[in-house]
């Protein structure tokens, strides 16, 4: 085939077939010292290495390194600070009944192949009962939609759900189901995870008497074992806050209590 024909075929004029690649040649030792940092430090970005080569002795302007930078892709994705609306402390209590404040966060697991997986943990507040554990390597936020749809069917929905900001309690489709369904989601500050307190609590019970205990093959061995658990936690353990007695019989005991106190 003619070089025309060539170049007809693939789109480019025979021009542009002739002309000698002169940026190859003429960058390549900004591409020489550029493979050369990143070799070395491979999570420097753009400006840092500009500044290192500056200090070298190289004088090339900061375009042409860039252009260069950009054609090696040697780009890093810049992670944007997550803007959050403002968040007030508030008291952590006690709710006087159940279905009246449930706590909500999540875990993280590996399997003995070492895949990822998650926990998404939900408690009522009034008796540190374990109302949910939903396990799986992705959970978003219609999926908790799932998992409250199930809670609601078996015991109705709480007046408050307190959460952390995490990007699943943010989702618009769970937001504006929890405002459809009339429960009010209350988000704790940033950084603060002992506003969740009764949770976090829960948290370390769950992995210390269950996930670090055992060495896990699949997904449907952490599902069957935690279901177990659950009922023996809800059933048959003594909580120490609940003055010895099980979630299960506290529920049953305390139920008429209308004192709202402040959580010790």
């Amino acid at each position: 085939m003619s070089v025309q024909s060539s170049c007809r075929c693939i789109g480019i004029s025979r021009a542009a077939y002739y002309r000698r690649p002169v940026n190859a040649d003429r960058d390549a030792e900004v591409i020489e010292a550029l493979n050369a940092l990143i070799e070395r430090k491979p999570r420097w970005g753009f400006w840092m290495c500009r500044k290192v080569l500056k200090r070298q002795g190289h004088t090339w302007n900061h375009k042409r390194i860039y252009r260069v930078y950009c054609a090696l892709r040697l780009n890093q994705k810049r992670r944007a600070k997550r803007r959050l609306p403002q968040r007030f402390k508030q008291p952590l209590l006690q709710p006087e009944r159940p279905n009246q404040v449930w706590s909500a966060d999540f875990m993280c697991d590996a399997l003995y192949t070492g895949s990822r997986f998650r926990t998404f943990n939900v408690i009522d507040d009034f008796n540190r009962e374990c109302l949910a554990v939903e396990i799986d390597t992705s959970i978003t936020g219609r999926r908790l939609i799932r998992v409250f749809e199930r809670l609601r069917s078996e015991r109705g929905l709480p007046e408050t759900l307190r959460v952390d900001n995490g990007p699943e309690f943010l989702s618009g489709d769970f937001v504006a189901w929890a405002e459809q369904a009339g429960m009010a989601i209350q988000y704790i500050q940033p950084g603060e995870p002992n506003q969740n307190a009764y949770v976090e609590r829960f948290n370390r019970t769950y992995r210390e008497e269950f996930l670090s205990l055992y060495l896990f093959r699949n997904l449907h061995e952490v599902r069957e074992g935690t279901h177990a658990w659950r009922i023996d936690y809800n059933e048959r353990r003594p909580h120490d806050a609940l003055g010895d007695l099980t979630p299960e019989e506290y529920r049953q005991n305390n139920a008429g209590n209308s004192t709202l106190k402040l959580s010790t």
